[in-house]
């Protein structure tokens, strides 16, 4: 969140100083940061689960991460084929534990 500052002072700075503009600014700016929070955490939830190693501890994490590779497809923060690729990968590795 640090970072934002740098932006808005960069763009304010750089920008045209009408209102729509400034107001655009932040709403992309909390945007960004948003999607970045969500990717991370989603990403993390994937590690974790590719790391379990009981399969009825995965199966239980398996549709959270599924719901929430779709809410990210479908926000276009990744591409939808990423989204089925790795729910299929996923999946197999489930599939594949004992």
């Amino acid at each position: 969140m640090g970072k934002g500052l740098y932006l808005r002072s960069f763009f304010e700075k750089t920008m045209a100083n009408h209102k729509s503009a400034l107001k655009r600014v932040r709403q992309t700016e909390t945007r960004n940061e948003r999607n970045r929070y969500q990717h991370k955490t989603t990403r993390n939830a994937v590690r974790d689960l590719r790391a379990a190693a009981d399969k009825k501890e995965a199966e239980k994490q398996l549709p959270g991460v599924e719901a929430m590779l779709d809410k990210l497809a479908k926000r276009n923060i990744i591409h939808k084929n990423k989204a089925a690729n790795l729910k299929s990968s996923l999946k197999l590795h489930v599939s594949k534990l004992k």
